[in-house]
């Protein structure tokens, strides 16, 4: 298989792309990030209780979903005077259980530094 940034060639040509994956990826790249993702897993949430769960600062979350909203892993919606974010989809939460079952398996080997 041959890996191009703009998409595999053969087989796999339909995937998406490298870049596309790596954009989707840099969602979960930074901690921060992954926190709020991780606080929407329970349902969607306004700014302020996304604030009130994680402890980062309203312009920090703020920032921090204009990026998660870029890279498709969160969904907004208006709720009168408030907006309320949500997991854009259920594969995402099904993802982060993935990443939950081989980091119990394997975080010694990916994490060696980082505890228990």
């Amino acid at each position: 298989m041959i890996y191009h940034p703009t998409g595999a060639v053969g087989p796999t040509a339909n995937l998406p792309s490298v870049d596309g994956k790596a954009k989707l990826f840099r969602g979960f790249g930074e901690p921060s990030r992954l926190a709020i993702v991780e606080s929407l897993r329970d349902g969607p949430r306004s700014v302020t209780e996304i604030v009130q769960s994680t402890g980062f600062t309203q312009p920090n979350v703020s920032n921090h979903l204009a990026c998660l909203l870029g890279c498709g892993l969160v969904a907004r919606e208006q709720r009168g005077r408030f907006v309320f974010y949500e997991l854009s989809d259920d594969r995402v939460d099904r993802l982060l259980s993935l990443a939950d079952e081989f980091l119990s398996g394997a975080a010694g080997r990916v994490c060696p530094h980082c505890g228990a």
